[in-house]
């Protein structure tokens, strides 16, 4: 797969490895399908949860089903974003130590095992009460973790000139999960008994992804991550495989220059104490940024679309059974934004089309606030103004998670990706309900009027802190935009991170 021409001198203790170039010079394939579809499906399965989990709070009120209060029925959403958290943190560090495959494996099978063993809740009182807030903590842990290990994944076993819309369009599936979930809401609410409709509609997870868990264990380890733990016989052995079912279609792969190789050497195991220390010493301007853009669309779409149905209800007057009507238009909007805008983020580039969406979305709802305050709109108008406007803010708020996976170095780009997450989703969980009070009983649009004003404004400041510092980071090497912790670079070994037009921060 690579020529003889020999790459500068070795220093002691390193090894030359061309893994990263023989990755990212590969062509679209099978295999690359094969593995966005199986990994993919985790987000799918979080906006099918989340759906469900809201569509069936009102019926576990219910004396015939579990007869909870709306203040428990509401903890239990509460505990699942906590576990997303929790899980985040915890198998985010797993999957930068074990890996990217068992942790892909391990995180999916606990959120299978949680949301299934939700569906066995078989009475009331305080006893399964608790017993339902454990398995959705036990499910939201799962796709916590999932956030980590799966990004991490895709974004280093993807050729560089497909990850940004390869990426984008994986977490932007997450609205195909809501619009799977609502479809499901309205036939199981109808088809169903009550106290057999919300157990039915906990299981659709699991039994929907228990296929996909038996293609996942046919996926290998990410060689890049095997490659820069010093695996190296591993390493090739993985990139080799892909490399097979690639030329198994027809395709002639290219030799690789060894002069594309990247020297590595051993390093120290990296926990939160090495990421905290690259945050604030190495990386400051790209903490910033990372944390900008991920707190600022979950409040966002937080504060919209958990109180998206009280707007509708107040000050619209649609019926609450007409509602989820209008939530499949919103979603629909939200996915088609990541799959019609994803390619220019690989071609038009990640700064350029990061601000402009985050701005366009701020600018745009600052208008619709104007419209709503003023009495100009109807349920249908605002909800196609929002349909347009997420199609811009949910292409912006998917390469938010792009950005955090590329540009850390990969020995801790798990937990990168979890920090930036979990930061997120506390900041983002007070936009429901300081939504929710400025909706009130609905009769004074001002008040919402002002927290329109506010999220518009939030928005905006994270499409600025992007366009100053941003990273180029398209059709590169994840080695370029953040030289791996393990790499060597001697004396005459070009300085992989330098790039002048990339706004990218000098090693240390």
């Amino acid at each position: 797969m690579s020529d003889a021409t020999a790459p500068p001198a070795t220093p002691p203790g390193a090894v030359s490895s061309t893994i990263p170039a023989r990755i990212d010079r590969m062509p679209w394939s099978p295999f690359h399908t094969r593995m966005v579809a199986a990994l993919g499906i985790a987000w799918i399965l979080d906006g099918l949860e989340i759906t469900v989990a809201g569509a069936v709070a009102a019926v576990l009120t219910r004396k015939d089903t579990l007869g909870l209060s709306s203040a428990e029925a509401g903890l239990t959403a509460t505990v699942y974003l906590v576990g997303q958290v929790a899980g985040a943190l915890f198998f985010g560090r797993l999957a930068d130590r074990l890996g990217r495959r068992r942790l892909f494996l391990l995180t999916f099978g606990v959120y299978l095992f949680g949301s299934g063993l939700t569906a066995l809740t078989l009475g009331q009182g305080t006893g399964w009460y608790a017993f339902l807030c454990f398995t959705r903590f036990l499910a939201g842990t799962g796709i916590g973790g999932e956030y980590s290990a799966i990004n991490s994944a895709i974004q280093e076993m993807v050729p560089a000139r497909h990850r940004g819309r390869v990426d984008l369009l994986v977490n932007g599936t997450y609205w195909a999960g809501a619009i799977l979930g609502t479809v499901a809401e309205l036939w199981l609410l109808s088809a169903f008994p009550d106290h057999v409709a919300w157990r039915v509609g906990f299981l659709l997870g699991p039994l929907l992804g228990l296929a996909v868990f038996l293609i996942r264990r046919q996926l290998p380890e990410s060689p890049r991550w095997l490659a820069m733990h010093g695996r190296r016989q591993e390493a090739e052995e993985a990139i080799a495989r892909i490399e097979h079912e690639v030329e198994r279609t027809g395709r002639v792969l290219a030799p690789v220059d060894e002069s594309r190789a990247i020297l590595l050497k051993e390093s120290p195991e990296a926990g939160y104490a090495t990421l905290l220390r690259l945050l604030f010493r190495r990386y400051p301007g790209r903490s910033v940024l990372g944390s900008t853009l991920l707190v600022t669309q979950s409040f966002l779409y937080n504060a919209i679309f958990f109180t998206y149905t009280l707007v509708l209800t107040k000050y619209y007057g649609v019926h609450e059974n007409r509602a989820p009507l209008y939530l499949l238009a919103f979603a629909a909007g939200n996915l088609l934004g990541p799959i019609v805008l994803g390619p220019l983020f690989d071609t038009v580039g990640r700064r350029r089309m990061i601000s402009g969406t985050y701005l366009f979305s701020g600018c745009a709802l600052a208008v619709t606030a104007a419209f709503f305050q003023a009495g100009l709109l109807t349920a249908v108008s605002q909800t196609t103004a929002w349909c347009v406007i997420f199609f811009f803010a949910s292409a912006g708020a998917s390469a938010g998670y792009l950005t955090v996976g590329e540009i850390f170095p990969l020995e801790v780009r798990g937990q990168a990706i979890a920090v930036f997450f979990a930061l997120a989703q506390c900041v983002g969980a007070g936009g429901p309900y300081l939504y929710g009070r400025l909706i009130g009983d609905g009769s004074d649009r001002t008040t919402l009027f002002l927290g329109y004003l506010l999220g518009a404004t939030v928005m905006v400041a994270g499409g600025l802190t992007e366009l100053f510092l941003g990273v180029d980071a398209e059709g590169r090497s994840l080695e370029e935009i953040a030289t791996p912790l393990s790499a060597a670079e001697p004396q005459g070994w070009p300085e992989t991170a330098a790039d002048p037009n990339s706004r990218s921060e000098p090693s240390v």
